[in-house]
């Protein structure tokens, strides 16, 4: 493994212990780090196994940053962000549609870079990508509710975090799907650049 993929992971271990510490609702944050106690480990091994690109590793943890944060202070209580919600004038702390967003912006490449080479065509890796950020999206949704109903009923919106939007979970999927759209876009117009030498 590259010595810049191993720093860009030490420094989301540094950030990952620092919102580790003292979050605002404890069982809430290990019920958000779950799957990360499951991939972190699957992706630097894949890493190692298939060599993916340092742009990719990057977008990557940046999207794993955010979410500690977010499971930090949790995403509906995400204090940080309040400057921008009275800025805007927005009803409710929008810091979960964002990550959902980065979500699709964000992760697309690495999981673009996952299928190639299990397909036989670029417009078709892009498809199954596309198709995996949707589906991943809708069901950690769905994955978020049921926990929250067999795990910890008592966590509810703290969790869930819609804010009394009904529609939040249609919402967040939508946005990582824009996330997704985008990428493909950015892929058609700039080719050379997407497909950038693996380091």
């Amino acid at each position: 493994m590259p010595k810049s993929h191993k720093i860009v992971y030490a420094l989301y271990i540094v950030i990952w212990v620092f919102m580790a510490i003292n979050p605002k609702y404890p069982a809430d944050w290990l019920l958000e780090n779950v799957l990360i106690f499951i991939f972190f480990p699957f992706v630097v091994f894949m890493d190692k196994k298939h060599h993916y690109t340092l742009l990719s590793i990057i977008f990557l943890l940046i999207f794993a940053s955010l979410h500690s944060l977010g499971s930090h202070y949790t995403y509906a209580e995400m204090e940080h962000f309040n400057a921008i919600t009275h800025f805007f004038g927005f009803e409710r702390n929008h810091f979960d549609r964002l990550v959902h967003f980065l979500f699709g912006l964000l992760t697309f490449r690495i999981l673009f870079e996952m299928i190639t080479s299990g397909t036989s065509t670029v417009k078709s890796a892009l498809l199954l990508t596309f198709t995996m950020i949707v589906s991943i999206s809708t069901f950690y949704e769905m994955l978020e509710w049921f926990a929250v109903i067999i795990l910890q009923p008592d966590l509810g919106m703290a969790f869930l975090g819609t804010q009394g939007d009904v529609w939040d979970a249609h919402k967040d999927t939508g946005l990582a799907m824009t996330g997704a759209l985008i990428n493909i876009a950015f892929y058609q117009n700039y080719k050379h650049l997407w497909l950038s030498k693996k380091a």
